[in-house]
Protein backbone atom coordinates (compact mmCIF):
# COMPACT_ATOMS: atom_id res chain seq x y z
CA UNK A 1 0.00 0.00 0.00
CA UNK A 2 1.84 3.59 -0.99
CA UNK A 3 1.94 5.36 2.30
CA UNK A 4 -0.51 8.46 3.07
CA UNK A 5 0.01 11.74 1.20
CA UNK A 6 0.28 14.38 4.21
CA UNK A 7 0.09 18.03 3.16
CA UNK A 8 0.04 19.92 6.83
CA UNK A 9 0.62 23.67 5.43
CA UNK A 10 -2.06 25.58 2.57
CA UNK A 11 -3.27 28.90 2.35
CA UNK A 12 -7.18 29.53 1.18
CA UNK A 13 -8.62 32.93 -0.27
CA UNK A 14 -9.44 33.72 3.87
CA UNK A 15 -5.80 35.05 3.93
CA UNK A 16 -3.46 35.14 0.85
CA UNK A 17 -4.57 31.77 -1.17
CA UNK A 18 -6.80 32.08 -4.34
CA UNK A 19 -9.37 29.33 -3.44
CA UNK A 20 -12.10 29.34 -0.90
CA UNK A 21 -11.79 26.73 1.74
CA UNK A 22 -13.97 24.49 -0.29
CA UNK A 23 -12.23 24.66 -3.51
CA UNK A 24 -8.76 24.44 -1.78
CA UNK A 25 -10.57 20.95 -0.12
CA UNK A 26 -11.35 19.54 -3.79
CA UNK A 27 -7.68 20.51 -5.22
CA UNK A 28 -6.89 18.24 -2.74
CA UNK A 29 -8.80 15.18 -3.30
CA UNK A 30 -7.98 15.85 -6.58
CA UNK A 31 -4.14 16.17 -5.80
CA UNK A 32 -4.20 12.54 -3.97
CA UNK A 33 -4.21 13.94 -0.32
CA UNK A 34 -5.02 11.79 2.61
CA UNK A 35 -4.50 14.63 5.22
CA UNK A 36 -4.65 18.46 4.70
CA UNK A 37 -3.67 20.80 7.02
CA UNK A 38 -5.83 24.41 6.65
CA UNK A 39 -3.19 27.02 7.43
CA UNK A 40 -4.36 30.69 6.82
CA UNK A 41 -2.57 33.38 8.17
CA UNK A 42 -3.59 34.93 12.08
CA UNK A 43 -6.94 33.48 10.86
CA UNK A 44 -9.29 30.26 11.65
CA UNK A 45 -12.51 31.83 9.56
CA UNK A 46 -11.71 28.52 7.04
CA UNK A 47 -12.42 25.77 9.19
CA UNK A 48 -15.87 25.34 9.12
CA UNK A 49 -15.93 25.32 5.29
CA UNK A 50 -13.32 23.19 5.04
CA UNK A 51 -14.74 20.83 7.40
CA UNK A 52 -18.03 21.21 5.34
CA UNK A 53 -16.22 20.33 1.54
CA UNK A 54 -14.20 17.67 3.21
CA UNK A 55 -17.50 15.37 4.09
CA UNK A 56 -17.72 12.18 1.81
CA UNK A 57 -14.27 12.83 0.62
CA UNK A 58 -12.67 10.63 2.92
CA UNK A 59 -9.90 13.42 3.38
CA UNK A 60 -8.83 14.50 6.86
CA UNK A 61 -8.61 18.34 7.46
CA UNK A 62 -6.64 19.44 10.43
CA UNK A 63 -7.63 22.56 11.58
CA UNK A 64 -4.43 24.91 11.61
CA UNK A 65 -3.52 28.64 11.83
CA UNK A 66 -0.10 30.54 10.19
CA UNK A 67 0.55 32.41 13.38
CA UNK A 68 2.78 35.83 12.88
CA UNK A 69 5.46 36.77 15.03
CA UNK A 70 8.76 38.92 14.66
CA UNK A 71 12.07 37.62 15.67
CA UNK A 72 13.85 41.08 15.78
CA UNK A 73 13.75 42.55 12.03
CA UNK A 74 12.72 39.13 10.77
CA UNK A 75 9.44 38.00 10.57
CA UNK A 76 8.99 34.21 11.72
CA UNK A 77 5.99 32.33 11.06
CA UNK A 78 4.44 29.44 13.64
CA UNK A 79 2.44 26.68 12.34
CA UNK A 80 -0.22 26.20 14.70
CA UNK A 81 -2.74 22.89 15.01
CA UNK A 82 -5.10 21.87 16.97
CA UNK A 83 -5.96 24.24 19.45
CA UNK A 84 -8.57 25.67 20.63
CA UNK A 85 -10.12 28.92 18.20
CA UNK A 86 -12.09 29.97 21.04
CA UNK A 87 -9.66 30.56 23.87
CA UNK A 88 -9.17 34.37 24.32
CA UNK A 89 -5.56 35.12 24.22
CA UNK A 90 -5.86 33.31 20.54
CA UNK A 91 -9.17 35.22 19.39
CA UNK A 92 -7.19 38.61 20.82
CA UNK A 93 -3.71 38.80 19.68
CA UNK A 94 -4.94 37.55 16.20
CA UNK A 95 -7.30 40.52 15.85
CA UNK A 96 -4.22 42.71 17.14
CA UNK A 97 -2.29 41.33 14.23
CA UNK A 98 -4.34 41.06 11.32
CA UNK A 99 -5.50 45.07 12.28
CA UNK A 100 -1.54 45.90 12.61
CA UNK A 101 -1.13 44.25 8.72
CA UNK A 102 -4.26 46.08 6.91
CA UNK A 103 -3.09 49.34 8.11
CA UNK A 104 0.36 48.47 7.44
CA UNK A 105 -0.62 47.22 3.96
CA UNK A 106 -2.16 51.00 3.58
CA UNK A 107 0.25 53.02 4.61
CA UNK A 108 3.08 51.08 1.86
CA UNK A 109 -0.05 51.31 -0.67
CA UNK A 110 -0.09 54.77 0.29
CA UNK A 111 3.74 54.61 -0.62
CA UNK A 112 3.52 53.04 -3.77
CA UNK A 113 0.50 55.33 -4.89
CA UNK A 114 3.17 58.18 -5.07
CA UNK A 115 5.27 56.27 -7.62
CA UNK A 116 2.26 53.83 -9.55
CA UNK A 117 -0.91 53.92 -10.35
CA UNK A 118 -2.54 51.94 -7.52
CA UNK A 119 -4.76 52.68 -4.73
CA UNK A 120 -6.36 51.71 -1.87
CA UNK A 121 -9.65 50.10 -3.39
CA UNK A 122 -7.15 48.36 -6.19
CA UNK A 123 -5.83 46.28 -3.17
CA UNK A 124 -10.05 45.65 -1.30
CA UNK A 125 -11.09 43.83 -5.24
CA UNK A 126 -8.07 41.51 -4.71
CA UNK A 127 -9.42 40.54 -1.19
CA UNK A 128 -12.49 39.02 0.40
CA UNK A 129 -14.30 40.74 3.40
CA UNK A 130 -13.13 39.24 6.83
CA UNK A 131 -9.86 37.88 5.48
CA UNK A 132 -6.53 38.54 6.68
CA UNK A 133 -5.23 41.01 3.85
CA UNK A 134 -1.88 42.02 3.38
CA UNK A 135 1.14 42.46 0.92
CA UNK A 136 0.05 39.15 -1.22
CA UNK A 137 -3.34 41.03 -1.83
CA UNK A 138 -1.06 44.39 -2.82
CA UNK A 139 0.89 41.90 -4.99
CA UNK A 140 -2.53 40.92 -6.84
CA UNK A 141 -3.38 44.78 -7.23
CA UNK A 142 0.03 45.02 -9.00
CA UNK A 143 -0.49 42.50 -11.22
CA UNK A 144 -3.80 43.52 -11.79
CA UNK A 145 -2.92 47.21 -12.90
CA UNK A 146 -0.26 45.44 -15.22
CA UNK A 147 3.00 47.04 -13.24
CA UNK A 148 4.17 43.07 -12.38
CA UNK A 149 3.78 39.66 -14.54
CA UNK A 150 2.82 38.08 -11.15
CA UNK A 151 2.67 37.59 -7.43
CA UNK A 152 6.18 36.47 -7.34
CA UNK A 153 7.66 39.28 -9.72
CA UNK A 154 5.84 41.79 -6.90
CA UNK A 155 7.59 40.36 -4.30
CA UNK A 156 11.05 40.56 -6.36
CA UNK A 157 10.48 44.07 -7.00
CA UNK A 158 8.19 46.61 -5.66
CA UNK A 159 7.45 44.50 -2.40
CA UNK A 160 10.89 43.45 -1.37
CA UNK A 161 11.94 44.80 1.45
CA UNK A 162 14.87 46.83 -0.52
CA UNK A 163 11.94 48.39 -2.83
CA UNK A 164 11.62 51.46 -0.17
CA UNK A 165 8.27 50.75 0.17
CA UNK A 166 8.70 47.76 2.94
CA UNK A 167 7.16 48.43 6.85
CA UNK A 168 7.40 46.03 9.39
CA UNK A 169 4.07 45.40 11.33
CA UNK A 170 3.22 43.99 14.89
CA UNK A 171 3.39 40.75 15.74
CA UNK A 172 4.32 38.64 19.06
CA UNK A 173 7.65 37.25 19.63
CA UNK A 174 8.37 33.68 18.27
CA UNK A 175 8.53 32.26 22.46
CA UNK A 176 5.30 34.02 23.12
CA UNK A 177 3.39 32.65 20.21
CA UNK A 178 4.62 29.23 21.28
CA UNK A 179 3.91 30.02 24.67
CA UNK A 180 0.33 30.98 23.35
CA UNK A 181 -0.69 28.26 21.07
CA UNK A 182 0.35 25.64 23.99
CA UNK A 183 -1.36 27.10 26.39
CA UNK A 184 -4.37 26.94 24.19
CA UNK A 185 -4.42 22.98 23.81
CA UNK A 186 -2.27 23.66 20.20
CA UNK A 187 0.71 22.13 18.49
CA UNK A 188 3.36 24.53 17.32
CA UNK A 189 5.82 24.12 14.46
CA UNK A 190 8.49 26.51 13.17
CA UNK A 191 7.35 26.87 9.41
CA UNK A 192 9.80 27.48 6.91
CA UNK A 193 12.87 28.61 9.11
CA UNK A 194 16.08 28.25 6.85
CA UNK A 195 15.22 30.67 3.93
CA UNK A 196 17.99 31.79 4.25
CA UNK A 197 19.89 28.81 5.35
CA UNK A 198 21.33 28.85 9.03
CA UNK A 199 22.38 32.65 8.55
CA UNK A 200 19.63 35.27 9.40
CA UNK A 201 17.77 32.58 11.71
CA UNK A 202 17.32 31.60 14.91
CA UNK A 203 20.30 30.39 16.47
CA UNK A 204 20.27 27.33 18.61
CA UNK A 205 20.17 28.84 22.10
CA UNK A 206 16.75 30.96 20.75
CA UNK A 207 15.46 27.18 19.32
CA UNK A 208 16.20 25.43 22.61
CA UNK A 209 14.70 28.19 24.28
CA UNK A 210 11.32 27.59 21.95
CA UNK A 211 11.60 23.67 22.56
CA UNK A 212 11.51 24.30 26.39
CA UNK A 213 8.43 26.36 25.98
CA UNK A 214 6.84 23.09 23.87
CA UNK A 215 7.82 23.56 20.45
CA UNK A 216 6.81 20.41 18.36
CA UNK A 217 8.67 20.31 15.05
CA UNK A 218 10.67 22.23 12.53
CA UNK A 219 9.27 22.04 8.82
CA UNK A 220 12.17 21.29 7.26
CA UNK A 221 10.68 19.91 3.90
CA UNK A 222 9.68 23.36 2.38
CA UNK A 223 10.80 24.36 -1.09
CA UNK A 224 11.97 27.86 0.08
CA UNK A 225 14.31 26.21 2.62
CA UNK A 226 18.04 25.95 1.29
CA UNK A 227 19.94 22.91 1.30
CA UNK A 228 22.55 23.70 3.76
CA UNK A 229 19.57 25.23 5.75
CA UNK A 230 17.60 21.67 5.30
CA UNK A 231 20.67 20.62 6.86
CA UNK A 232 20.67 22.64 9.50
CA UNK A 233 17.80 21.85 10.83
CA UNK A 234 17.88 18.14 10.50
CA UNK A 235 20.56 18.68 13.33
CA UNK A 236 18.80 21.24 15.38
CA UNK A 237 16.00 18.95 15.29
CA UNK A 238 18.35 15.82 16.68
CA UNK A 239 19.51 18.46 19.22
CA UNK A 240 16.91 18.91 20.71
CA UNK A 241 14.27 16.14 19.96
CA UNK A 242 12.12 17.80 17.78
CA UNK A 243 9.87 16.47 14.96
CA UNK A 244 10.43 17.12 11.11
CA UNK A 245 7.48 18.31 9.17
CA UNK A 246 7.45 18.87 5.23
CA UNK A 247 4.48 20.25 3.21
CA UNK A 248 3.72 22.53 0.13
CA UNK A 249 2.77 25.86 1.58
CA UNK A 250 -0.06 26.06 -1.24
CA UNK A 251 -1.61 28.92 -2.38
CA UNK A 252 -3.20 28.13 -5.03
CA UNK A 253 -2.55 30.15 -8.38
CA UNK A 254 -1.03 32.53 -5.61
CA UNK A 255 2.49 30.76 -5.29
CA UNK A 256 4.07 27.74 -7.76
CA UNK A 257 4.11 25.71 -5.19
CA UNK A 258 1.83 22.31 -5.46
CA UNK A 259 0.30 20.45 -3.24
CA UNK A 260 1.87 16.95 -1.71
CA UNK A 261 5.32 18.43 -3.56
CA UNK A 262 6.74 17.94 0.09
CA UNK A 263 4.72 15.55 2.72
CA UNK A 264 4.81 14.64 6.41
CA UNK A 265 4.92 10.74 8.02
CA UNK A 266 2.03 9.04 8.94
CA UNK A 267 4.45 8.79 12.20
CA UNK A 268 4.49 12.21 13.10
CA UNK A 269 1.15 13.22 11.85
CA UNK A 270 0.26 10.22 14.79
CA UNK A 271 2.01 12.41 17.39
CA UNK A 272 0.64 15.54 16.86
CA UNK A 273 -2.78 14.66 16.69
CA UNK A 274 -1.83 12.69 20.09
CA UNK A 275 -0.48 16.31 20.98
CA UNK A 276 -2.80 18.65 19.86
CA UNK A 277 -5.98 18.43 23.04
CA UNK A 278 -7.95 22.58 21.87
CA UNK A 279 -9.66 20.62 18.50
CA UNK A 280 -9.81 17.73 16.73
CA UNK A 281 -9.13 16.01 13.11
CA UNK A 282 -12.23 16.31 11.00
CA UNK A 283 -12.34 13.16 9.16
CA UNK A 284 -14.21 13.56 5.62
Amino acid sequence: MPAPVIDLHTHSSVSDGTETPTQLVRAAVAAGLDTVALTDHDSTAGWHEAFTAAVGTGLTVIPGMELSTNYGPASVHMLAYLFDPANPDIISETARIRDGRLHRAERIVERIAADYDLTWDDVLAQSIDGGTLGRPHIADALVAKGHVANRSAAFESILHWRGGYYEKYYAPSPLEGVRMIVAAGGVPVLAHPATHGKYRAMDDAVIGELTDAGLFGLEVHHRDNTEDGKRWLLKLAAKFGLEITGSSDYHGLGKPNRLAENSTSPEVLEKLVAAGTGSRPHFG
